[in-house]
């Protein structure tokens, strides 16, 4: 017992020189930042019709190693253009026709079709009007969207970074004022990353026709931003 009692106002002392915290605050903070893009990808191809499958081949073969050649030609480079997309599929024809026992008749194979889509990237945007221009011209009659990015944005996701955790330290240290304390050490920090943008232009099956002038695209801005959740302790031994 003796013992016990020369303990007990050390414990004490100790308990009373710890600091007062009254818990934690978590805050959420949000930055963004916009910038123009500096680049574009374009998902066309070439669809033909055979009434084989080796003849829709052979014609989708013979268009899309001209839209490629077309492609290259007009300054993409051979690394800047990827297949994305193949198919054969046979034609359907249904009928209403009924056999003896009176179920219908399963539809018939009335030739086949081929689809072949690549995904350019084109680094030159004034350029991306004309490019689609010709790749209509030369055969391509599906264009299935052009969207649009940052080629490295690092620098713009920092940017937003920073602004998040000024945000949240703002919004943490108003609370914290008011509760009659102040922040001490962070205890966690977490991001989480939102990208908006310019949604993608879209035309399918586009006429084989070569429009008068180049195709108006307007690449717009778009938005990287960051939210970021951060917890502190709180201190109220004031």
């Amino acid at each position: 017992m003796r013992h016990l009692a020369a303990l007990l106002p050390l414990a004490l002392v100790a308990g009373f020189a710890l600091p007062a915290y009254a818990g934690t605050i978590s805050i959420e903070g949000r930055g963004e930042v916009t910038a123009a893009p500096d680049t574009a990808f374009i998902t066309s191809g070439v669809t033909t019709q055979g009434a084989t499958a080796r003849e829709a081949l052979d014609l989708n073969t013979k268009a899309m190693a001209e839209l490629i050649t077309e492609l290259k030609a007009s300054g993409i480079e051979a690394r800047d253009i990827q297949t994305s997309g193949f198919s054969v599929s046979p034609n359907y024809v249904y009928s209403d026709e009924r056999d003896t026992n009176g179920y219908t008749l399963p539809p018939r194979i009335a030739g086949y079709q081929v689809a072949n889509v690549v995904t350019v990237k084109v680094r030159a945007l004034d350029q991306l009007g004309a490019i689609l221009d010709k790749s209509v011209t030369i055969g391509a009659n599906t264009i299935n969207g052009v969207s649009f990015s940052v080629e490295d944005p690092s620098e713009l996701l920092d940017e937003a970074r920073k602004a998040a955790f000024a945000d949240a330290r703002t919004k943490a240290e108003l609370y914290a004022t008011a509760a009659g304390g102040s922040l001490e050490e962070i205890v966690s920090i977490n991001e989480s990353q939102n990208f908006t943008g310019p949604q993608p232009f879209e035309a399918r099956s586009m006429a084989a026709a070569a429009p008068q002038k180049d195709v108006p695209v307007e690449a717009g801005e778009l938005s990287f931003a960051i939210n970021v959740s951060v917890q502190w302790e709180l201190d109220t031994d004031k």
